[in-house]
């Protein structure tokens, strides 16, 4: 208190309890389970001064992603699995060996930000939160791994309703919003510079595109942007169908759509996709579609993408890779012909073309099949004789 860091370390722990009925019943109970904590900490070694890596911030990621496996639906509110993170993190990351900032409007616990940093420097984070305790939950976050408080500027409120940086624009931009979540959709906000020149505005029960003109409004121009959403947004019509193709058509700022598989987050099954967008594209006249719907492993409630999975969709996207059955470098004039439709298997296509069947061989299979059965059924009936038993068959 009393310092030029106060207000970010303010009302930290306010969430706190530790009178809290989940600690034990009794205050003996209580104590007794927060001495055990104590005990195995006290086994761990802190020496923070050797050269061991983050320590301190890799545990805390680790504890919020356990507490994420067990939280059911609302673990999609705060923590992004960090396979998808590193995917979107390596897209905005590129070969860049620095980025100025990197800013997610919907930033959970903050480990997308982080995660940006584990792939290139990044000199500033930015962030917004809606959820007071999980906005503290960010804080910890950067505190933890080392960020210095004036290399993060968090803040907690509605991103869309009451935005927070808007004089700022980013390098890198990544997010992981609530899919479909309702918004205000207010008249006024057509007189938003972040949405007034789409002449529409998303709708009240589906807020995607809202967060992709929140995001895009602050993007710098030879920045990239990463956003994950539910498959919906290549497909829907009426306003969001509109500011679709007004991104396409008016702005070609779309770089890539990537098909994730379904059941890789917390708290929804659903298949979800990758849009990247950049301001200033390199190839701007084509997009690139991946479909990664396929490439999973099974874990024992959710689907996960291994190493090998995420370094394929990185590099089918750094390179622009034309590969069968999985990804497609669809020229605009294609892209115009299907309405700006962008629903993945227009552009990819994926199926496998069936075995025929040979009925003749079939046939003979299932007469030997038959015959064997017959024989069985003799030898059957001859022990029964010799036994004693009753036939049944």
């Amino acid at each position: 208190m009393g310092y030029e860091s106060e207000d970010d370390f303010g009302h930290l722990f306010e969430d706190i309890n530790l009178s809290s009925t989940k600690l034990g019943g009794s205050e003996s109970a209580k104590n007794t389970l927060i001495l055990k904590v104590l005990h195995h900490l006290d086994q761990i070694n802190f020496d923070l001064s050797s050269d061991k890596g983050d320590v301190l911030g890799d545990a805390y990621e680790y504890l919020i992603g356990q507490f994420a496996a067990g939280a059911g639906k609302k673990a999609g509110e705060f923590y992004t699995p960090q396979q998808v993170s590193t995917v979107l993190a390596k897209i905005v990351a590129g070969n860049k060996d620095i980025l100025k900032s990197v800013y997610d409007p919907t930033c959970g616990s903050g480990s997308l930000l982080l995660r940006v940093a584990k792939q290139t420097k990044v000199s500033k984070f930015y962030g917004q939160e809606l959820n007071r305790t999980t906005y503290n939950l960010a804080r910890m976050n950067m505190i933890l791994h080392d960020v210095h408080y004036r290399k993060f500027d968090i803040r907690q409120e509605d991103t869309l309703e009451n935005p927070a940086h808007l004089d700022k624009h980013f390098e890198a931009v990544v997010a992981n919003p609530p899919f479909s979540a309702k918004w205000s959709a207010s008249p006024l906000h057509l007189t938003d510079d972040r949405f007034s020149q789409y002449g529409k505005l998303a709708p009240k029960t589906k807020a995607d595109f809202a967060f992709i003109a929140h995001m895009l409004f602050h993007l710098d121009e030879n920045g990239t942007m990463a956003i994950v959403l539910p498959h919906g947004v290549l497909f829907r019509g009426a306003s969001e169908g509109h500011m679709c193709k007004y991104l396409i058509a008016n702005k070609n700022y779309l770089d890539a759509v990537i098909g994730l598989p379904a059941n890789i987050f917390y708290g929804t099954s659903i298949p979800t996709a990758i849009l990247v967008f950049k301001k200033c594209r390199e190839n701007s006249d084509n997009i690139l579609f991946i479909d990664a719907s396929n490439d999973f492993e099974k874990a024992k409630a959710q689907n996960y993408l291994t190493d090998n999975n995420i370094r394929k969709i990185v590099d089918t996207y750094q390179n622009r890779l034309n590969i069968d059955k999985y990804s497609y470098l669809a020229p605009m004039s294609e892209v115009k012909e299907n309405g700006y439709n962008l629903n993945i298997p227009r552009y990819v296509d994926t199926f496998e073309q069936e075995q025929l069947v040979d009925l003749d061989i079939i046939s003979k299979q299932l007469q030997a099949l038959n015959n064997q059965m017959l024989e069985t059924d003799k030898t059957i009936a001859k022990f029964c004789d010799e036994l004693g038993i009753v036939k049944l068959f």
